[in-house]
């Protein structure tokens, strides 16, 4: 049983090295695209804390958009931790969603905020932040990818890790059972 599991240890890795060869990029390629992303979020910041919703509702805007605002600043918060966090462990797909739902929903909220800095504040602000989205967008790509191949990759290697414990299985129900033995026919042997 330990070698079978240890074989199938040994199957484990051995598909997620081919995995790399066929198509997951390495992991040090996905720590550069994610730091790099990152960095480019971190310098939207300081363009975003020129952004002053609470200021457009004197002007008629909703008061959404403060609310928007706030949620967009945690957000990259987040999404910053959530893409570092990746960049240490790139072979964890549940940290390549987390970095990818993170990213659309910090797109989702500044494409909204966009348009209110477009109509109640500054045209050209909105500009530069959807020009430092925009950059983004080929990190974003990237990342896509790499988490459908992870996906797959780990498909693969749970689709073989099956087959083997079926195979174990298999095995072990044609192993043949001792039956107790039946203590009535053993005679005790007496002293002489």
């Amino acid at each position: 049983m330990l070698k079978t599991f240890v074989s199938i240890l040994i199957l484990s890795a051995t598909l997620t090295a081919q995995a790399q060869n066929a198509g997951v990029s390495p992991e040090w390629d996905v720590r550069k695209d994610m730091n790099a992303l990152a960095e480019q979020l971190k310098r939207l910041r300081p363009m975003l804390d020129k952004v002053k919703p609470t200021e457009w509702v004197a002007k008629g805007a909703p008061p959404a958009y403060v609310k928007q605002m706030a949620s967009l600043q945690a957000g990259m918060q987040y999404l910053i931790a959530s893409t570092e966090k990746f960049a240490r462990e790139p072979e964890r797909l549940t940290s390549a969603l987390d970095a990818y739902f993170r990213m659309q929903s910090v797109e989702v909220l500044v494409n909204s905020l966009g348009e209110g800095l477009r109509k109640y504040q500054s045209p050209d602000l909105a500009n530069l932040i959807n020009d430092a989205m925009v950059a983004n967008s080929n990190n974003k790509e990237k990342l896509r990818t790499h988490i459908a191949d992870l996906a797959a990759v780990r498909e693969q290697e749970f689709q073989v890790i099956d087959q083997e414990a079926q195979r174990c299985r298999g095995m072990l129900s044609r192993l043949p059972v001792n039956p107790p033995a039946d203590k009535s026919r053993i005679k005790k042997s007496e002293p002489k």
